[in-house]
């Protein structure tokens, strides 16, 4: 009879408390013993209203936003603009220095960085670590590279102002105000209001330090949207999110005439037609449930040639059931490693709890259930809060009255949908007016060839996920998923800098889209 494990046990040295104690030893100035600050006009201030929060792991208690009200956001933004003045004279030789000693400073706190990310956000450690490097290692690429791209080319008028998503604080949005800083403008970066204040608070500390000028500063996104969006002295919107929120701000700065990049949801597909290499895709499908699908490139629909069915779920069953989930930080002796996960919590109970409704409701109206991970596999302490762990499930054939037929899910929920022809394929590989990322598996480059151009996402894989890439790699989205310029590469310093009269940047505009 095999032993009984032993119960798992919290990695010594990985609690909140130790994290926020770290965090008040490094940096502070922007901490106080039960909150974080906001940092605005170069100094930090114990303004706004802080919220209560929880820690989506196990719904323990930890630092919330400290909330301004629309009248201070302004006064946040005024002080951004002379920041902006003195900095974008700043000669390029010092701000890439300063940029510099700042990602030294983030390698040097890279440990702490990664903990406070998986307590705020969920991530498991492998997961955090890689948001924190891929920032750091992004960020001297462009370093490295900005005079090139700056040559003939100038600061915006005024900051940017930045709003983006939870799901990577580090990699997409410290990345981004960074780069931003580097292209010569001050940068204003709203806090997400479901996770990563900490994790924000401590970068910028570090930033600060070295001179570089960023405002951060916490607050609901309808009261501070007039300072953030549709103040005259921003220079630029840049904004990571869902849709809705997306076409708000969409509408404000087309009225105005910003500078905009907006990256919007879209339902990413994986299509499968005239496929044979089961075996490659199998060992694929594990890492499409990294982070719980929590990412604006995730695959969470596959689009299947129905005649290939049962040898696509030959392949995808035994995938799915090696998946791991559980408490990020649960180890079973104190001198174990951290655990190897794919995802832990979604980000909040909320969101569990509606992804859960959802596909109970597409079940009871017609959708049939592949497969539904029990909660039981997990890892997790002794009696813990589990509320926000959502096991993997898959459904086929959603009805077209659930939102999961049609929009992107934000974790762990796939959905199958079975086509005939080729035009089935792409009706349902466009489900969503416009993606980010699609792939479509099959043998026949031939007919690669032929259907990817009519897949309305940015990038489409041969048979391998895409994602937003690092460095010189481009970014956008085609349809409802993108609005404004494109990033990436030299897209990233031109889309955040003036260059010559007339010039047209290359993006998804109301008027026109242009391809790189």
């Amino acid at each position: 009879m095999a032993p009984t494990p032993a119960p798992l046990t919290l990695k010594p040295g990985t609690a909140w408390s130790d994290a926020w104690r770290r965090s008040l030893t490094a940096a502070p100035e922007a901490f106080r013993d039960d909150r974080v600050l906001n940092l605005w006009a170069n100094e930090w201030h114990a303004d706004g209203r802080a919220l209560p929060a929880t820690s989506p792991i196990d719904a323990s208690p930890i630092a919330g936003p400290p909330r301004l009200d629309g009248p201070a956001a302004q006064r946040a933004v005024r002080a951004a603009l002379d920041q902006h003045r003195a900095w974008r004279h700043v000669p390029t030789a010092e701000r890439r220095a300063r940029v510099g000693a700042t990602l030294d400073a983030l390698t040097e706190h890279r440990e702490l960085l990664a903990l406070l990310l998986v307590w705020e956000i969920g991530k498991p450690w492998r997961l955090a670590r890689a948001d924190v490097d891929r920032a750091i290692d992004g960020v001297r690429w462009y370093a490295g590279n900005i005079d090139g791209m700056l040559a003939g080319r100038t600061p915006l008028p005024g900051p940017v102002s930045n709003i983006a998503s939870w799901n990577y604080p580090m990699s997409v949005l410290v990345h981004a105000m960074l780069v931003q800083a580097l292209a010569g403008n001050a940068v204003i970066a709203k806090t997400p209001t479901d996770g990563g204040v900490a994790c924000l608070t401590l970068a910028a500390a570090l930033a600060v330090r070295e001179g570089i000028p960023i405002t951060l500063v916490s607050g609901s996104g309808g009261e501070l949207s007039e300072a953030l969006v549709r103040s005259p002295e921003i220079g630029c919107v840049s904004f990571v999110g869902g849709r809705d929120t997306g076409a708000r701000i969409a509408t404000a700065v087309a009225d105005l005439g910003k500078p905009h990049i907006l990256e919007q949801e879209g339902l990413n597909t994986w299509g499968i037609w005239n496929f044979s290499d089961w075996e490659g895709l199998s060992r694929v499908i594990p890492k499409l449930f990294d982070y719980g699908k929590q990412r604006c490139t995730a695959y969470p629909r596959f689009v299947v040639q129905r005649t290939l069915f049962d040898q696509f779920l030959a392949a995808y069953l035994p995938a799915v059931r090696s998946v791991r989930t559980g408490h990020p930080l649960a180890v079973e002796h104190p001198e174990d490693a951290l655990p190897e996960l794919d995802f832990g919590p979604l980000i909040n109970a909320a969101k569990a709890k509606e992804l859960s409704d959802q596909v109970a409701e597409a079940i009871d109206r017609g959708a049939v259930p592949l497969y539904r991970a029990s909660p039981a596999a997990g890892r997790f302490l002794p009696g813990q809060d589990t509320s926000a762990y959502l096991p993997p499930v898959t459904l086929l054939n959603p009805p077209p009255s659930s939102p999961l037929f049609h929009a992107e899910p934000f974790g762990p929920v796939d959905t199958i949908v079975l086509v005939d022809t080729e035009a089935e394929l792409l009706a349902a590989m466009n489900a969503s007016n416009g993606a980010l990322v699609a792939t479509l598996s099959t043998d026949d480059p031939d007919t690669y060839d032929r259907l990817a151009p009519q897949t309305r996402a940015f990038k489409v894989g041969r048979g391998t996920p895409r994602s937003r890439g690092d460095r010189e790699e481009l970014f956008g989205g085609y349809g409802a998923s993108w609005r404004g310029a494109f990033v990436g590469g030299e897209l990233l310093v031109r889309a955040v800098t003036e260059g010559p009269a007339g010039e047209r940047a290359p993006g998804n505009f109301p008027d026109y889209r242009l391809i790189p």
